[in-house]
């Protein structure tokens, strides 16, 4: 998992906008899954409640508290 500081971001990457995610985006692996937010690298301070990102769906998602984003690089994970 890449680190990502929980930056806002502008309205052009709102969700549903077909535009390529930012820079910054967190980018994950299967191993990596479920995706949650906040992650382990961002600092104890910013933090809000606990949530999981669907990213296997889609291939992206976004934190509804910090707009952070999520991309997965990479199959799903076979299995349950």
């Amino acid at each position: 998992m890449r680190a990502n500081s929980p930056a806002d971001h502008p309205a052009t990457n709102a969700p549903g906008n077909a535009s390529a995610p930012p820079a910054d985006a967190v980018h994950l692996q299967a191993k990596d899954l479920p995706a949650f937010c906040p992650n382990p690298q961002m600092a104890r301070w910013s933090g809000h409640p606990r949530v999981f990102i669907d990213v296997t769906t889609t291939g992206a998602g976004r934190c509804p508290y910090c707009g952070t984003h999520y991309v997965f690089d990479g199959p799903a994970h076979a299995g349950h």
